[in-house]
């Protein structure tokens, strides 16, 4: 395939209005041996708890569906998915407009509890690597044995200089960093992908 055919393109939107959600990159998009997007916006919150916490379990349930998630597991129903990242802290993702009601049910649930809980929707940038190499395109860029990953499994690490999380879904990889440092990823992993660069035939 011919270098011409990758593509790097941006969809912005006609209008704007400062209430609207504004993702970190506006949707951004490569083509190369796989393909990189960007996702959002979408809703985030962080989760400060240890795992016997009263009502975290409650709380998980009623924002995302789904159980506790266990060490380095992403558990996921529907758009919504509960991720552990540390010992005593989850990350919540949900739809960007309903993270208000999300606070107020882990306020409910975890009255009296020692927790805290934090939108950081806009403080994040989440990316798509998919196709039949994307694996390649992540193996060039972070310290991480992809193929040793079991789905549902998630890894706190970093592509090349900043702090990244990473997972598996459906047919390809999902990639979470500091919005600040999404314009350095997605131009990384954008580089990883391009024609030619390929670590196998």
């Amino acid at each position: 395939m011919p270098e011409s055919s990758t593509r790097c393109s941006s969809t912005k939107p006609e209008t704007n209005r400062m209430s609207d959600p504004v993702s970190a990159l506006q949707g951004a998009a490569f083509s190369g041996f796989a393909s990189i997007r960007e996702i959002g916006p979408m809703g985030m919150i962080t989760l400060r708890a240890k795992a016997d916490a009263k009502g975290l379990h409650a709380a998980i349930t009623a924002c995302c569906g789904t159980d506790i998630p266990q060490i380095r597991q992403i558990l996921h129903a529907g758009d919504r998915a509960a991720a552990w990242m540390s010992p005593d802290e989850y990350l919540l993702i949900l739809p960007y407009d309903q993270t208000d009601d999300a606070l107020r049910q882990i306020a409910q649930h975890m009255q009296g509890a020692h927790h805290l809980a934090a939108t950081v929707s806009d403080a994040r940038a989440m990316f798509r690597v998919e196709g039949a190499k994307c694996d390649e395109v992540v193996a060039k860029v972070a310290p991480i044995d992809l193929t040793a990953m079991q789905p549902g499994e998630i890894r706190r690490s970093r592509t090349a200089q900043v702090a990244a999380a990473l997972w598996r879904e459906g047919d390809g990889v999902t990639v979470v960093c500091f919005r600040s440092v999404g314009r350095y990823v997605f131009d990384l992993l954008a580089s990883s992908a391009r024609i030619g660069s390929e670590l196998t035939g």
